[in-house]
């Protein structure tokens, strides 16, 4: 019985999360134009992540090995 409740409640939730076809509702408007810009940003722009919000990787792999030069800082631990 439980089994069947979560299961349906997993269904139910499943199209929660639907990005497509999205539009003000009816007598709204989308949320005015940021300040600076030309014009009021489409419902797509609006959900496309900026780089900021998600930004790639910036690091570089080692492609050669090479020595490290000495540590002048690099002392053992006190006794």
């Amino acid at each position: 019985m439980i089994k069947r409740s979560v299961l349906g409640l997993a269904i139910l939730l499943t199209g929660c999360g639907s990005a497509a076809g999205l539009a003000p509702r009816a007598g709204e408007t989308l949320p005015m134009a940021p300040r600076g810009a030309r014009a009021r940003p489409t419902p797509a722009q609006l959900l496309t992540p900026t780089a900021q919000q998600r930004p790639q990787r910036g690091d570089e792999l080692l492609r050669n090995s090479q020595e490290r030069r000495s540590d002048d800082f690099d002392l053992p631990p006190p006794d």
